[in-house]
């Protein structure tokens, strides 16, 4: 059995904004926890197997994913545990440790459509049914239980871990010839076509293709990519967890990218492009009075200003200017702000009070929007009052508490 080059090392801050002491989740004990779990629900061990793959956060570069634009993302060492074991008949059982009093939810092989009752296992079971549409059939049904330790509907794509941690179990227990990036369009197939949330790439190809201390450069018109190193000498990455919950699936994030759609089909009038991605700036501003609608072109402006502030930021980290790396993303949020207006009053209170605090080096929302988290820069010895003046603001203007998470980029999906 292969193991995983990492091991699981972040803080978690709780709510009293204090740090609390380090929670070293090492990984032979969370294997040993999900087998034993996986004992207690579907009996007996003999046969299982314990896998794991990473969330993920953007640094910069949202919602460019879908319009052929850049992004730069990198796996993190949280993410998704799951434990499988073929069995000898058709069936599909599932059990979540995160949500256990949903007990096991059956289904089979012979039914692989998606069901509101079926509630998180229309991941796995997408994965399953993209593995099925690209030819490789299943002999037998599988026991599969799942724990993540993402925190749910935070914007750290735990759904995306689900489905790159199930299509990596397919792969190895049946053992299918399938590439990492093959799972992470896999994992995209399932979620636009079984699931119905019209996601781009990034989210499963970041996960899939992640790399311990590197950040992954990835044009999303044509998956080329490169690894960067992310040098933050005296400094750390903090998620900020708003902890107001949001689903893609019936939030906004559809319409905005009908939205470039449309905008990208009246620019094609005039223009010989293919997406949002293949204009520059200067290209957009010499054009946009083609589109038509003032919201539409507000969207299409943020699309590709992000894609070249995401151009420009890793060349800025090239360099070792982290400080034109932290301006970029300050300057992304205002973007998703007011051009794309997916931030709302929880994520820019987050943002505004982060800019607030000295040691701070960028800020900015990450993920799809409409609640989920932030993602910012600090230095060392900033962290603590980060955490402190930033949770306390954050509750007297909101209302909700904040969770914060010292994070390490980490690998992709392992066996371990």
């Amino acid at each position: 059995m292969g193991t995983c080059l990492f091991r699981q090392a972040y803080y978690f801050i709780k709510q009293t904004f204090a740090f609390s002491g380090d929670v070293l989740e090492d990984t032979e004990f969370m294997k040993d926890e999900v087998l034993n779990r996986f004992t207690e629900v579907f009996g007996e061990k003999p046969g299982a197997r314990v896998f794991f793959a990473p969330g993920r956060v953007n640094l910069i570069g949202e919602h460019t994913d879908y319009n052929g634009g850049h992004v730069f993302p990198c796996a993190l060492t949280i993410g998704t545990y799951a434990v499988g074991r073929k069995r000898k008949d058709r069936k599909l059982r599932f059990f979540s440790a995160n949500i256990e009093r949903l007990g096991i939810i059956e289904t089979s092989l012979d039914d692989l459509t998606p069901r509101r009752e079926a509630g998180w296992t229309n991941y796995p079971k997408g994965v399953i049914w993209a593995f099925e549409k690209r030819g490789m059939k299943f002999p037998c049904g599988l026991d599969i239980l799942i724990k993540g330790n993402i925190p749910s509907g935070s914007g750290l794509s735990s759904s995306a871990s689900v489905e790159v941690v199930t299509g990596f179990l397919l792969k190895s227990l049946f053992d299918f010839e399938v590439s990492n990036q093959d799972l992470a369009l896999i994992g995209q197939y399932s979620e636009n076509n079984f699931n119905g949330v019209n996601c781009g790439i990034m989210d499963q190809f970041a996960i899939a293709m992640g790399k311990r201390e590197h950040a992954i450069f990835l044009d999303t018109a044509d998956l080329s990519f490169e690894y960067a190193p992310i040098k933050l000498d005296g400094a750390k990455i903090v998620i900020s967890s708003s902890n107001k919950k949001r689903g893609l699936g019936g939030s906004k994030y559809n319409e905005r990218r009908k939205e470039c759609e449309a905008a990208l089909k009246e620019l094609q009038r005039t223009l010989s492009i293919r997406t949002l991605g293949d204009l520059t700036i200067d290209q957009f501003e010499k054009a946009k009075g083609e589109i038509r609608d003032d919201v539409r072109r507000k969207r299409a402006k943020h699309a590709v200003y992000e894609n070249q502030r995401t151009i420009q930021a890793v060349a800025a980290l090239k360099a070792g200017n982290i400080g034109r790396f932290g301006e970029l993303m300050d300057e992304s949020h205002i973007s998703l702000r007011d051009d794309y207006e997916v931030t709302g009053k929880e994520l820019d209170t987050l943002v505004e009070e982060a800019w607030k605090i000295e040691g701070v080096i960028g800020s900015r929302m990450t993920g799809a929007g409409f609640g989920g988290c932030t993602v910012s820069i600090v230095k060392n010895k900033a962290v603590k009052p980060f955490i402190e003046q930033v949770g306390k603001h954050y509750r007297e203007k909101t209302g909700y508490h904040a969770d914060f998470y010292v994070v390490e980029i980490g690998s992709g999906p392992c066996e371990l």
